[in-house]
């Protein structure tokens, strides 16, 4: 984890109600405009990237890298739809939000796996 992860996580600790997009955005250490971008694509299925910059008020680059980001992540999937007038475009679908959740414990569950074997693996000798 980067030095702004880790700042990124220590905020959140502090949060005493944090907000799922907090979660998500620090868990997935991915920018707050991405899991924006997840959420307008949760409540909005199958829409282009055109269609999301105008629900977001942001640039289709900007919303078309973000879209790069959750698929490599695995929380959004992409399908070719063929238009009437020829041609095609890209249509965009969130990862359903229990399977979203369930990778987000799997990810904390990983990091926190790590935390503990640094824990244990600190011995009197390093200090």
């Amino acid at each position: 984890m980067t030095d702004s992860g880790a700042e990124d996580m220590l905020d959140l600790l502090e949060e005493s109600d944090p907000q799922f997009m907090e979660v998500m955005t620090c868990v997935f250490g991915i920018q707050p405009h991405v899991t924006r971008t997840y959420l307008a694509l949760a409540e909005e299925p199958a829409s282009t990237v055109e269609e999301l910059a105008d629900d977001l008020d942001r640039d289709r680059s900007n919303v078309n890298r973000s879209l790069t980001t959750l698929l490599d992540h695995g929380l959004a999937e992409r399908e070719r739809r063929l238009l009437d007038s020829g041609g095609y475009v890209y249509q965009y679908k969130p990862t359903p939000l229990p399977e979203a959740k369930e990778m987000l414990h799997t990810a904390l569950d990983a990091w926190a796996d790590m935390v503990h074997e640094t824990i244990d693996d600190f011995g009197e000798d390093r200090l």
